[in-house]
């Protein structure tokens, strides 16, 4: 059975709750990470908790704890948790931070922060991805619009995420425009073109800064700029990140083929340099996982 860190302590992951009276229950009042283990090591956790402390600090949500402290309670709920994982498994971690009761109802229950760490299989979330990295995605522009930043900063990791909802529920794939037309990001993935050799990634005001679109620029130098749809549709090929599965590529936008309809050889060459600095060969671990009985 897992086990989940909860409020300083190691619980049964079935019995981690928050109470209906909660912030995070009546607002989506939370800020999060979900990470990935390449080989059983977290990756990029310094990051994904940095983020974590920026987030509630701007939310002014009370998270009195170091990088170094979460890092440990991250590590601690990994080895109680090490023995429900099969040798071919990776790490996925969700780290939630809720505001707690508000003061209105104090008398219900104790005011404070909770802090809510889980660990399940990588494999949940990538199900079914694992064909993309050879055909490439579809994605379309919903009518729901990015929320802009000086509406509600998408540069916080937060739990109020009903525009996203909203995307999905016209398709899958969604990339959603921001208020002046430019494309901003999709429901947990990050935008990219190519265009004669040069790597653009969407101008980061309206989005969320993800760790894996920053790891990018770690391996591979990329602009940011303001990208029209008019533009995918010049580019010779695109691919989005995120955690779960790094990088898929793009190959449609709105029923239009984005160069010759196939992942391109940038996104290829990205991919493999990706692969080879984690030690993993992350298209087949995918793969592989889809193709388990």
């Amino acid at each position: 059975m897992r086990q989940v860190w909860w409020n300083g302590n190691i619980i049964p992951e079935s019995e981690a709750r928050i109470s209906i009276y909660d912030s995070a229950f009546m607002f989506g009042d939370t800020v999060f990470e979900m990470t990935r283990s390449f080989n059983k090591e977290h990756f990029k956790l310094d990051d994904h908790m940095e983020r974590l402390i920026k987030s509630a600090k701007v939310l002014r949500i009370p998270l009195d704890m170091s990088i170094s402290e979460l890092k440990t309670i991250c590590n601690q709920i990994t080895e109680a948790n090490k023995d429900e994982f099969a040798d071919d498994d990776e790490y996925r971690l969700m780290i939630d931070v809720t505001r707690g009761f508000l003061p209105r109802y104090e008398q219900i229950g104790l005011l404070g922060t909770n802090l809510i760490v889980s660990i399940f299989p990588l494999k949940w979330a990538t199900k079914g991805l694992g064909k993309y990295f050879d055909t490439g995605i579809n994605c379309f522009t919903p009518s729901q619009r990015q929320i802009p930043a000086q509406l509600l900063d998408p540069k916080i990791k937060h739990r109020s995420r009903m525009h996203f909802r909203m995307a999905l529920n016209e398709g899958e794939w969604p990339l959603l425009l921001d208020p002046d037309g430019f494309i901003s990001e999709g429901p947990g993935y990050n935008f990219f073109i190519v265009k004669q050799g040069l790597v653009t990634s969407t101008e980061p005001r309206n989005i969320l800064r993800g760790i894996s679109r920053e790891y990018i620029y770690e391996i591979y130098d990329f602009v940011e700029e303001n990208i029209e749809p008019y533009d995918v549709y010049e580019a010779d090929e695109a691919f989005i990140t995120g955690t779960p599965f790094c990088m898929l590529p793009v190959t449609n936008l709105n029923g239009i083929q984005i160069g010759d309809g196939k992942p391109g050889m940038m996104y290829g060459a990205l991919l493999d340099m990706w692969s080879k600095n984690v030690g993993v060969d992350i298209r087949k671990q995918i793969q592989d996982w889809d193709n388990e009985k």
